[in-house]
């Protein structure tokens, strides 16, 4: 192991890509509460999942200066997290919702889409900081999966006019620019999934064909990103698509391997090609398609390693060589464990780390608003006599 005191937030989380063992770990964490992270920075945090969609939606409401005030506010609300959490892997952004509604119904429930056609009301619960659909009404739905054709053919149509070139990441130069050459920063364009509807599922059995072009349409998709990225300071590049619950997929192996894993070789190859990183994400159990995914594919990263479903670091790191892993801290455990367990589990995380080396340590998911602050302060203060 190298003595590594010197080395910077990007080399350390370079030195986990190359599955180089370190004396220090390097930090990843998914992603947090804005009740959370109000807390962490002493004041109101424009961060978290549904509350940041809400709050978008206020400003939009509010009018231009009032989104160009919020689009800013949560750029800087995102960037000191991240530094007072002591990322290496800078996460730059938070949940977005960027369509203007269409009618106020109260402080928490906003209309968007046509009051008198199709529209979707969403209501943000101030507790668990939720912005949830409440009631929708779409004249269009799908009934049959050969009704997904349709859907499909429009995706396909598209991709005549979809060419990302460096303006389509501003946002991460920006970030580069900000942070400069001693963090590193992530890009996207590695996702892939099969949508969860039922409708879909059902299609992987009835209508494969459909599956298939929608999964060649967004691997153009994400080969197109990762080419425009090719010379651009942005090595890491993330995505993925959730498709497993605690049991394991929604879909069998056999679909996973014969429509998904094609198309992630595709895009790792891309990656590779361009002299990327690619780093795949889902919450649940995975280990049925783990083979496909872990190996096969190419991909370089996982990340949201769902410990509660049983996606074990130490096993990961030991059975998957070549690949390198984010988390395995429990957000269950942060929001109902005790500290003593909180310690133990961040503990074990960091030390897997620091035998097996390819770790990114940290909460594999959200810090959800409830979550105690002393076992959060329990985990960040472990995790600081390990770096």
């Amino acid at each position: 192991m190298s003595k590594t005191a010197a080395l910077t937030p990007a080399a350390r989380v370079e030195a986990a890509f190359r599955k180089q063992r370190i004396d220090k770990i390097a930090t990843y964490h998914t992603g947090w509460s804005s009740k959370i992270g109000s807390d962490l920075l002493g004041r109101d945090a424009y961060v978290g999942g549904g509350i940041n969609q809400w709050r978008e939606s206020v400003a939009l409401w509010d009018g231009p200066a009032a989104h160009a005030e919020y689009v800013e506010r949560t750029r800087r609300d995102s960037y000191d997290l991240a530094k007072i959490i002591r990322n290496d892997l800078i996460r730059i952004s938070y949940w977005r919702m960027t369509e203007k509604p269409a009618r106020k119904i109260d402080t928490y429930t906003f209309l968007y889409g046509n009051p008198d056609g199709d529209y979707v009301v969403r209501q943000m619960d101030p507790e668990t900081e939720l912005y949830q659909v409440i009631d929708e009404r779409k004249s269009h739905v799908p009934q049959t999966v050969d009704d997904l054709e349709a859907s499909v053919a429009s995706a396909e149509k598209s991709l005549a006019n979809y060419r990302p070139t460096k303006e389509s990441y501003r946002e991460q130069l920006g970030a580069v620019e900000y942070f400069g050459p001693d963090y590193a920063i992530p890009a996207p364009g590695y996702g892939l999934c099969i949508p969860r509807d039922p409708l879909w599922l059902e299609a992987t059995l009835l209508r494969p064909d459909l599956v298939e072009r929608h999964l060649d349409y967004q691997c153009t998709v994400a080969c197109r990103q990762i080419e425009a990225l090719k010379d651009l300071p942005l090595p890491y590049i993330l995505g993925g698509g959730d498709f497993c619950g605690n049991n394991g997929p929604l879909y069998s192996p056999r679909i996973f391997h014969e429509m998904m894993l094609p198309r992630l070789k595709k895009m790792s190859e891309t990656a590779h090609r361009c002299g990327k990183y690619a780093g795949f994400a889902s919450d649940g159990n995975l280990w049925p398609i783990a083979d496909d995914l872990f190996g096969a594919s190419g991909t370089d990263a996982f990340y949201e390693i769902d410990h509660d479903a049983g996606m074990d670091l130490r096993k990961l790191r030991t059975k998957y060589p070549n690949l390198t892993c984010f988390g395995n801290i429990s957000s269950a455990t942060l929001h109902n464990g005790t500290r003593e367990r909180v310690v133990a589990e961040t503990r074990e995380n960091a030390e897997i780390a620091l035998e097996l080396g390819g770790c990114l340590c940290g909460v594999s998911n959200q810090v959800v608003a409830p979550t105690p602050m002393a076992n959060v302060m329990a985990m960040l203060e472990t995790l600081e006599k390990y770096r």
